[in-house]
């Protein structure tokens, strides 16, 4: 018998599927058979919705999927039917899967795994006589790779989930019924180009849209709007615009109305010579050729410019004999000088954030009404700049930004960061195969959003290491579009952008930027290009959990030097996904929760506000530090200094108010005329006699500044900014008496106390349970407690150098309890399993029958380590005891490097208000500087005060081994026990999650400490 001889090459896959060739799905190129791209504009003419609910079919493989869905004897009746647009996993089909980083398949382009879930849509509907003669299909976003039918004939597919696709289908749509198929791959090759720090959802997530398209049609506009400002007076507020139009293709007749100009001009188009279209349009898409011109530039006078802070608008209309073409043209000017990005001829400065689109029941498919309601509050919080991390948003987003008014980084729909694993080997930024998809992806972009006047930079992608195609990118966006910048980050030379751009340097590193005295590349050509362009933080100050620390220090830095234009916040909006326990309890899943083999935990819950934008208290801190007026009181109350740090606005949109508070309330307020203040300077006021007569002990005043009409995005009386001055503390009570024991079993009684002679501890205080003071230097690590510290590499997380030290296992035993000279002094060691590390405390009580003072003296041993996260005592009261009263700063949370918003004054709130909902359940809820502390049971009528000359307390209705254990929010279960901790001292939060850690001068070493209370 002969061997077997080796399979032919030439021999039929026994494993190929029939779609596999029309699929396409290992290809790198681009979409096939979609029209070159153009704006998204209203053109005038009809359009249809193809939104609604789709035949659907779900198959977790290519394998699996049925055949023949293209045609249309194919039989849904079947089928289950599905929201379009949507993300299927929302739905109940397959999972949503999180990562970061890592891809959550095999590394091996330009190849999808076997487990490739496929979800077939499938839709009848009537075309109307206006789409006989001539139309366009358009898929705003499809997630991952598209496969698309119309009457059984394939038109095409599409590539680059977050961009726009659109189709001929002149011809192809016929009256009365038609059949539209759409075949969804979760991933092709072009997965490998979408690596964006998100969950991975499948869908047809965006509109679907049929446009009439008649022949004579305008098939692209783009409008170029400038602006220059006067050289003399207002300036940047004060100039004329130009206008100057391409058409595509170049109609004769046409017209364009400017009617609040009094602009009505017919547009001269002149010869289309081969330069003007190659300016004009440079197609990276396809090879086709186009006709496009451009029309003489129209001096249109006087304008008012479009801003951030006063984003104007003109209606432009250009009309054909077909149509009416309507679009909002605002007029600015874009430049570098100085190492400044200047608009209309001011440096700018960034108070922006990076936005993902998330919403935590529809995934990435956002209702208009929550992006509007997201402007709005990033209006309300001063928040100038969005960065569209990391794709093109819908367009929506782009159209409100226009009319509210931010300043916009639009970026490609291009991240690989999964290949840094490998040290970038066969990163596409630098791989020839995939030099096409990726110019197709630019153009996409920039042809879509090109005329919008709130995007000042195009991005060219994120965290895709370097290479050619990126310079490609660089090049071609430029060409066409030379009057906007460029914006990339991973390639730190900088050397075909127009900004320098990093993510997450520490103070000290931004400082020397500022200076223009950072460490320089190694090409001196390159160093000169990049150290004099302007430098924004294009991610910042991680929003992960508690935090972020440190806005402070960056901010005064970019105030400090002209070359730090600001920064974006990573990120807006956490990205939980609402789940709900079996009994009904409501909370937001991350990564792992769904039973991905691949995940990043809980790093896709990171933002300013919750996933159904519950501000957290990082916005609130945000808001503060990047005022957009400093507002400073001097100590005497007899004077106010005013900066006014807009770029361009005075402040004649603002009203002043002041009020005086002391702890029964509001004893005064009034209005405050301030002089206009224009974008950029100082003014002084002398203050009301009748405001500086109430300064005195225990009072503070707070000026405010609010707007004084409705804006679109809030309504007069909104607040911009606030100073105070005062201060709220009342002297500690002096306890000079001669406390007497009385000895009673294994208590013993010292004036209105009981303690415990087995622990040294309060039992009781004036009849209520009371067990405490019990030292600890433990809390529940935050996410930037877990993170690594990027300012030392290699030194181990903050929370795993805590437990290693043993702090969450710290426990006392009493060396001695002694009364003398009316004093009860009580010695504890306290030491941790295992170690030889040990904390001597000693309590010294003394009590006149009414107050107890304790002064605690705290002595480390040696061996702790470089820090601990807090020196605080516990103690435990009845559940009742539920409403605190303070002195202090609030209404909200406060640490060292943060709180910000944090205001001096008299508070109370439930021990519920106290606490922070983080999804993942962290150390949260410190009051700081608290003089005076009452915890009450309203019920009962009982209460116990704490006095201290400062300290911090937190209060729980559940222990710090529960927070600590706990995963989500469900799993904090009070158990009848109040939980109260007072700190003497507390260290910082940092940003370490992903960024610094705690800067000096906010760390808490091991040392000697002393902390004085009083209890009544």
């Amino acid at each position: 018998m002969n061997a077997p001889s080796p399979a032919s090459t030439l021999a039929a896959n026994l494993a190929e599927n029939p779609y596999n060739v029309v699929m396409d799905l290992e290809n790198p190129g681009p979409g096939t058979g979609g029209i070159q791209p153009r704006a998204h504009v209203d053109s005038g003419l009809p359009t249809l919705s193809l939104n609604g609910d789709w035949r659907f079919h779900y198959a977790p493989t290519l394998a699996a999927a049925p055949l023949g869905i293209e045609f249309e004897t194919f039989d849904d009746g079947a089928w289950d039917t599905l929201p379009v647009p949507s993300c299927w996993n929302f739905h109940g089909y397959g999972a949503p899967a999180y990562t970061n980083v890592q891809f959550p398949f095999p590394l091996d382009p330009p190849f999808t795994p076997d487990a490739n879930p496929v979800g077939d849509h499938r839709l009848s509907f009537d075309a109307t006589p206006e789409f006989l003669n001539g139309a366009i299909l358009r898929f705003d976003g499809i997630d991952n790779a598209g496969t698309i039918w119309l009457n059984g004939e394939l038109l095409g597919t599409t590539r680059g989930a977050k961009l726009v696709q659109e189709f001929d289908v002149t011809g192809k749509v016929r009256a009365g019924e038609n059949l539209l198929v759409v075949r969804v791959s979760q991933f092709s090759a072009s997965s490998y180009l979408e690596d964006q720090d998100a969950w991975w959802l499948p869908g047809i997530f965006r509109d679907v849209t049929l446009l009439a398209q008649p022949a004579g049609a305008i098939r692209d506009v783009f409008v170029h709007a400038g602006f220059t400002p006067d050289k003399t007076g207002s300036g940047a507020t004060q100039g004329t615009g130009t206008l100057r139009v391409e058409l595509d293709p170049p109609l004769p007749g046409t017209t364009v109305e400017i009617l609040q100009l009094g602009v009505s001009e017919i547009l001269d188009f002149g010869a289309v010579s081969e330069a003007d279209a190659s300016t004009a349009k440079v197609s990276a898409a396809s090879s086709a050729a186009s006709s496009v011109a451009t029309s003489q530039t129209l001096h249109v006078g006087a304008v008012e410019p479009w801003s951030a802070e006063s984003p104007t608008l003109y209606q432009l209309r250009i009309t054909t004999p077909v149509q009416t073409l309507r679009l909002n043209v605002g007029f600015r000017s874009i430049t570098v000088e100085d190492a400044q990005i200047k608009l209309n001829g001011k440096p700018l400065l960034f108070r922006g954030v990076n936005r993902h689109e998330h919403n935590p029941d529809l995934g990435r498919t956002v209702p208009q009404e929550q992006v509007l309601r997201e402007l709005h509050l990033m209006k309300q919080h001063n928040i100038n700049a969005i960065r569209t991390a990391h794709y093109a948003p819908h367009p929506f987003l782009l159209h409100a930004a226009d009319q509210l008014g931010f300043y916009v980084i639009d970026e490609c729909d291009y991240e690989t960061h999964g290949f840094e694993d490998g040290d970038w080997a066969g990163n596409p930024s630098a791989e020839p195969q995939y030099r096409e998809a990726l110019l197709d992806r630019m153009a996409r972009l920039v042809e879509r959003d090109k005329n919008h006047p709130s995007i000042i930079m195009w991005s060219l992608g994120n965290e895709a290491g370097t290479g050619a195609n990126l310079e490609a990118l660089a090049q071609w966006t430029k060409q066409r579009d030379p009057e906007r910048l460029l914006h990339y980050e991973g390639d730190w030379a900088s050397p075909y952008v127009d900004v320098y751009s990093r993510m997450y340097a520490s103070p000290a590193e931004v400082e020397l930027i500022g200076r223009q005295q950072e460490e320089p590349p190694a090409d001196a050509e390159q160093d000169s290009h990049r150290r004099n362009l302007p430098f924004i933080l294009c991610e910042y100050v991680h929003a992960m959990g508690n935090g972020p620390g440190g806005l402070q220090e960056y901010q005064e830095l970019f105030d400090k030097y002209p070359r730090l234009q600001g920064g974006f916040v990573w990120e807006w909006i956490e990205h939980g996904i609402r789940q709900h326990t079996m009994d009904g309890e409501a909370y937001f899943a991350y990564g792992g929760d769904f039973g991905e083999k691949v995940h990043d935990g809980n790093f896709v819950i990171d933002g300013l506000v919750s996933a159904d934008l519950e501000p957290r208290p990082g916005l609130l801190d945000f808001k503060k530090v990047v005022e957009p007026l400093s507002l400073v009181i001097d100590a005497n109350w007899q004077r106010l200094n005013i900066h006014n740090k807009y770029n361009f606005l005075d402040t004649s949109h603002l009203a002043f108010t002041w009020s005086v508070a002391g702890p029964e309330g509001r004893v005064a307020c009034g209005t405050l005329e301030v002089p206009l203040t224009a974008a950029g300077e100082e003014s002084g006021v002398v203050l009301p006699a009748e405001l500086a007569a109430h300064r005195g002990e225990q009072r503070v005043v707070s000026i405010s500044a609010a707007l004084a009409a409705d804006e679109p995005w809030a309504q007069a009386g909104h607040q911009i900014a606030w100073g105070q001055q005062g201060q709220v503390a009342a002297p500690l009570p002096e306890v000079s008496g001669d406390g007497q024991v009385e000895v009673a079993g294994r208590n013993v009684r010292f004036g209105p106390a009981v303690f415990s002679l087995d622990t040294g501890e309060l039992s009781a205080f004036k009849g209520v349970p009371v067990n405490g003071p019990r030292l600890t230097v433990w809390r529940s690590p935050t996410d930037n407690d877990h993170g690594k510290n990027w300012d030392l590499p290699g030194q181990p997380r903050d929370a795993d150098t805590w437990r290693a030290a043993g702090l969450p296992l710290l426990e006392g035993r009493l060396q001695s309890m002694k009364h003398d000279a009316g004093m009860l002094a009580v010695r504890v060691r306290y030491g941790v399993p295992v170690l030889r590390n040990h904390v001597d405390v000693e309590y010294v009580w003394r009590t006149d029958g009414v107050y107890l003072e304790l002064a605690a003296r705290v002595e480390p041993g040696p061996c702790w380590g470089v820090s601990w996260p807090r020196v605080g005592f516990d103690f435990e009261l009845p559940g009742e005891f539920s409403q605190a009263s303070w002195t202090g700063f609030g209404p909200g949370q406060k640490y060292p490097d943060t709180g910000l918003a944090a205001r001096l004054g008299w508070f109370n709130a439930s021990i519920e208000e106290l606490q922070v909902p983080y999804v993942r359940p962290q150390e949260n809820g410190a009051r700081a500087g608290v003089s005076h502390l009452e915890i009450a049971a309203p019920e009962a009528g009982q209460s116990i005060t704490f006095q201290s000359e400062t300290m911090w307390f937190t209060l729980r209705p559940w222990s710090q081994e529960v927070l600590t254990a706990a995963k989500h929010t469900p799993d904090l279960v009070a158990d009848g026990i109040s939980y109260l901790t007072l700190d003497a001292a507390v260290h910082g939060i940092g940003t370490a999650s992903c960024g610094p850690g705690v800067q000096p001068a906010y760390q808490l070493a091991p040392g000697p400490m002393t902390f004085k209370v009083v209890l009544s």
